[in-house]
C-alpha cells in the first residue's frame, strides 16, 4: 500500500491557521479531502497521513473530525499542549479515535528553540517515549542543535523529523546540516520525511537535480528502511504541483533503492512508523 506520509487540509475561515494570508494566495483558501484524492487515485497511493497545522487542540478535534469523512485517511497527526499540565488527558482523549496515531511538535515555531530543552518538555516527551508514542518533529535546519541535545535527554523517543529539517537547498549548502543529522541519524527509532522539499529549493527555478545530494545523503544516514515519502500537499503548491513533487521523488530515489526498498519508502515505512 502506498501512503503520502504528510498532507495537510484547512478551512481558512476557523482563524487558527496565522502563517496562511492572502499573501500566500495558492494557499488562502479551503483544501478538502476531495481536492487531494483524484491526485493520490493518478499515482495509486491509497492512504494518507493527514498532519495538524495549526498548534491547537481545536484544529486536532476538525482533522479527526474530517478524517471521518475519508476512507483514504489513515492517520491523524495532532497536537498537544505539552506545557499544559493535562497533556495526557489531552492525549487520552484524542487516542480514542481510532484514526489518531500521534502528534506533533512544532519546534520551528518556538520563539526560543531551547524551550524544547526544558523540564516541562523533556518530561513530557519522556513520557511519551516511554509509550513509544510516534511524534512528528517540525524543526528548521538551525535548530537541529536543540534536537540533538533532545534525542541525548530523550534518546528512546520514536521519532519522524519532518521536511528533512528544512535544509538550505536554495543555497546548495550541507554543512552543518548533514553532521548534525547524521547524529540525529544514530538513534534507530527516529525517521525522516522526503517532504516539503520543493519550498526549500528556488520555488521559481528549482530543478530536479538540486535535491539528489540531499536526498541521497539521507538514505545513506538514514537508511531505506527509515526514511518515507510525504507531499506536504497543499503547502508544496508555493513551488510545485503533486504531479512534479512525486516525479520528483522517483527520480531522486531511482539509482539509489531497489524497487522493494522503493515501496518502502513510498509507504512501508510509514505504515510502520504511525504503527498503521
Amino acid at each position: 500500500m502506498r501512503i503520502d506520509a504528510h498532507q495537510h487540509f484547512w478551512k481558512i475561515d476557523r482563524n487558527d491557521y496565522g502563517w496562511i494570508t492572502p499573501e500566500l494566495p495558492v494557499l488562502f483558501r479551503d483544501y478538502w479531502p476531495s481536492d487531494l484524492e483524484p491526485l493520490l487515485q493518478k499515482h495509486g497511493i491509497g492512504k494518507s497521513i493527514l498532519v495538524q497545522a495549526a498548534p491547537t487542540i481545536e484544529e486536532t478535534e476538525f482533522i479527526l473530525e474530517l478524517s471521518e469523512t475519508a476512507d483514504f485517511i489513515t492517520g491523524v497527526v495532532g497536537w498537544l499542549d505539552l506545557a499544559d499540565p493535562s497533556y495526557r488527558e489531552q492525549y487520552e482523549r484524542f487516542n480514542k479515535h481510532p484514526k489518531f496515531v500521534g502528534f506533533r511538535v512544532m519546534i520551528q515555531e518556538m520563539e526560543d528553540p531551547n524551550l524544547v530543552l526544558s523540564p516541562t518538555y523533556v518530561k513530557a516527551l519522556s513520557y511519551f517515549a516511554e509509550q513509544d508514542v510516534p511524534i512528528d518533529l517540525l524543526v528548521l535546519t538551525k535548530q537541529l542543535p536543540q534536537l540533538v541535545q533532545l534525542l541525548e535527554r530523550v534518546p528512546q523517543l520514536r521519532g519522524v523529523v519532518d521536511h528533512l529539517a528544512k535544509p538550505p537547498i536554495a543555497l546548495g549548502a550541507m554543512e552543518p546540516w548533514r553532521s548534525q543529522m547524521a547524529e540525529i541519524a544514530r538513534h534507530p527509532k527516529i525517521y525522516c520525511k522526503l517532504s516539503g522539499l520543493v519550498t526549500e529549493a528556488d520555488r521559481m527555478g528549482w530543478r530536479k537535480e538540486d535535491f539528489k545530494a540531499y536526498v541521497h545523503e539521507t538514505l545513506h544516514m538514514f537508511g531505506p528502511e527509515r526514511v518515507m515519502f510525504g507531499s506536504d500537499w497543499p503547502v508544496c503548491l508555493l513551488a510545485a504541483t503533486y504531479d512534479e513533487v512525486v516525479d520528483l521523488f522517483r527520480y531522486t530515489v531511482q539509482d539509489r533503492l531497489s524497487p522493494e526498498e522503493t515501496e518502502a519508502v513510498f509507504g512501508g515505512n510509514a505504515a510502520k512508523f504511525y504503527k498503521l
